[in-house]
């Protein structure tokens, strides 16, 4: 069984949802967790210390340890103030997981500045920071484990919606933060990986436990990347219903990138319009 046992987590958004399924998970299993939730609506705006504090109330009351925290992470600043916090509470931080997340839409032609920053300060700015903060106290302890959100809207095009332009970059970019992380923590014990959960919650108008897609089928995935059993870094962990498939992009055989791509030589953009299903070839049409 896997354990964790003296390991501190740090988890996003863990006050409802598929958060709080990951929170109530690791600490079955042993996790001291911070249960980080601003308890903001469900348009990204308010403030409702409660959710937190109720989440990280019902873990102790099923015997785990839950500190709750709600500062907003809003700027550098404020991510290294839940960092800071952690390490005053618990003395040190082995996993942190970013969960929290904002789904809304504009089409391109309506997106406005505000609407635009506020999907890139939680889906981009917020991760980085976050990651900077732990880095260094992972370095120390030769250990880290780091869990992102990406998603399948943004990485297939076949389940891409209308006006989500702004979320799926923010998941798509928390990918490239994924693949660099996992590079620079790999020579510290730091491994990073991403979740892509599919989860009936209140981003999908549901109040009520559902029957099927239900959020503790997704916190198994998660549970195994926060934990020593996980030995791998830069994978894509898709999770829905109960199933689970890994992913990550890898380059074909006998690249010599950058110079030599193994592909097809073209000198004209007709003969690339003309070769183009010979280009496209691992793709279906």
């Amino acid at each position: 069984m896997i354990r964790l046992d003296d390991h501190v987590a740090i988890i996003t958004g863990s006050g409802r949802g598929l958060g709080a399924a990951y929170a109530r998970l690791l600490a079955e299993r042993g996790a001291r967790v911070v249960v980080h939730d601003a308890g903001v609506n469900k348009d990204g705006t308010g403030f409702d210390p409660n959710v937190a504090a109720d989440a990280a109330s019902r873990i102790r009351e099923a015997g785990g340890v839950a500190f709750p925290s709600n500062v907003i992470l809003d700027s550098r600043d404020n991510c290294q103030s839940l960092v800071e916090t952690t390490l005053l509470k618990f003395g040190r931080l082995d996993i942190l997981i970013h969960n929290a997340g904002w789904v809304a839409y504009q089409s391109v032609q309506e997106l406005t500045p505000d609407f635009l920053e506020r999907a890139i300060s939680i889906n981009l700015e917020t991760p980085t920071w976050l990651a900077q903060a732990a880095f260094p106290i992972m370095k120390q302890q030769n250990y880290g484990r780091i869990v992102l959100t990406t998603s399948d809207r943004a990485i297939y095009q076949q389940y891409a919606l209308s006006g989500l332009a702004s979320y799926a970059m923010g998941k798509m970019a928390q990918i490239g933060l994924m693949n660099v992380l996992a590079v620079e923590g790999k020579e510290h014990g730091i491994l990073v990986n991403a979740i892509s959960p599919v989860a009936k919650t209140r981003m999908w108008n549901v109040q009520d436990e559902p029957e099927d897609l239900r959020p503790d089928q997704v916190a198994p995935g998660v549970l195994y990347l926060a934990s020593p059993e996980c030995r791998e870094s830069g994978f894509i962990l898709r999770a829905s219903n109960g199933q689970f498939t890994a992913l990550r992009w890898v380059e074909r055989n006998n690249v010599d990138y950058p110079l030599n791509l193994a592909a097809v030589e073209i000198s004209t953009a007709e003969d690339l319009a003309t070769r183009w299903k010979q280009i496209a070839s691992d793709i279906a049409f």
